[in-house]
């Protein structure tokens, strides 16, 4: 299908069985397609789960809506991070996300560890425990990693930059240096290149003492070049003043080569290991991604239950839909359901006028509809 009509959003619904629950789908299934393609429709298959008493049901909506909530946002980090991680275009880790994805990993997985019969024992707690541990291990995960990627950072920053900030370990040799000396020392100057020529005449003769042809170019950036210079050391502080004059940075520098050294090896410890870390915590977050929205459409599988049998009454006889409207025909579908199923909710207009408080109708939290709906939205990235 084009991809450019296709929606990351799904329409989870739900409608009563008509003399079976098998033409509520066709009924369905035809009025989509007629007026070319309004949607990709699958069944939605939710097992016979075993209710409780009205009570006990009006009670599982409220707990579901909350976790519902909570498994979104656990699910939407999880991807959030994801992208972070591989810091690659965003259309790519939406498609890694949901490389399983489509209508497939979009239904209810009887084998599933959460699957329960019962719905009064239905593992809520279970669901929660299991997506909460995963939130407490993302963060746990992202802030050492994040940890180790900050710090390279530091150091890779240390390594660019102007030549007036930048470290000078990749840069200077042994040999660029007079070093233990009484006498003697080697500075390093950064001359900007609109002023070079000034520096070869003058150098020499900024400050007394100051070793004939002593400077050379050691490196050059986009504006500067980095000489060094040999002077007398009493004549540091005059040659410094002097310098500033003409433009000529002189640079705080002490040559060592432990130090050097040191930062090297702890750029490479940190570049080895964070591709040490890198393999291991994109397998984690494609195995967590895919528990925690298993997890969540669960969630939505149980509301749409719960919701349905509060709606439709028992005995339990409803069929769930799962719809991927295209882009363009979203208006249309919205009517043409509306159609099909405004016979269920002649009292519709009657109830939103008069506010009631009815079961399993939240209607401050979402659009209401005369059949069961929940919007499942697999746009997991927040585009920055």
């Amino acid at each position: 299908q084009d991809k450019g009509t296709k929606m990351t959003e799904f329409w989870l619904i739900s409608a009563p069985g008509e003399k079976t629950c098998q033409q509520t789908w066709e009924k369905l299934h035809a009025a989509t397609t007629k007026h070319n393609n309004l949607s990709t429709n699958s069944k939605f298959n939710i097992p016979d789960l075993k209710v409780g008493t009205l009570d006990v049901l009006v009670g599982l909506s409220d707990e579901l809506a909350k976790l519902d909530a909570f498994v979104e946002s656990v699910v939407k980090k999880v991807a959030q991070y994801m992208a972070d991680v591989l810091e690659d275009s965003k259309d790519k880790v939406q498609e890694n996300l949901l490389a399983n994805g489509g209508l497939l990993e979009l239904q209810w997985q009887a084998e599933h560890k959460f699957y329960s019969s019962s719905l009064d024992k239905v593992p809520f707690l279970f669901i929660f425990k299991g997506v909460n541990q995963i939130d407490n291990d993302l963060k746990a995960r992202a802030s050492a990693y994040n940890n180790l990627k900050g710090n390279l950072q530091n150091l890779e920053r240390k390594n660019a930059g102007s030549l007036l900030t930048r470290s000078l370990a990749d840069i200077v040799k042994k040999e660029d240096f007079v070093l233990d000396s009484e006498y003697l020392v080697t500075l390093l100057v950064i001359v900007p290149k609109l002023n070079y020529n000034d520096w070869v005449k003058q150098y020499e003769t900024l400050a007394e003492m100051v070793v004939p042809r002593s400077s050379n170019v050691l490196f050059e950036d986009q504006d500067s070049y980095l000489c060094n210079v040999t002077l007398f050391r009493k004549a540091v502080d005059d040659f410094k003043h002097k310098a500033r004059e003409y433009k000529f940075m002189v640079r705080d520098f002490q040559y060592n080569e432990e130090e050097m050294k040191a930062d090297k090896e702890e750029m490479n410890r940190l570049s080895t290991d964070k591709k040490k870390q890198f393999g291991p915590l994109v397998r984690w977050l494609k195995v967590n991604f895919s528990e925690a929205f298993i997890a969540w459409i669960h969630v939505k599988a149980l509301r749409v239950f719960v919701e349905s049998v509060l709606r439709y009454g028992l005995p339990v006889n409803f069929q769930a839909m799962l719809l991927q409207p295209n882009k363009k025909t979203m208006k249309k579908l919205r009517e043409v359901l509306y159609d099909l199923y405004k016979h269920l909710d002649s009292s519709a207009a009657a109830i939103i006028d008069a506010t009631m408080d009815i079961p399993g109708l939240n209607l401050s939290q979402q659009e209401y509809y005369p059949y069961v709906y929940y919007k499942i939205d697999c746009n997991l990235l927040e585009f920055k």
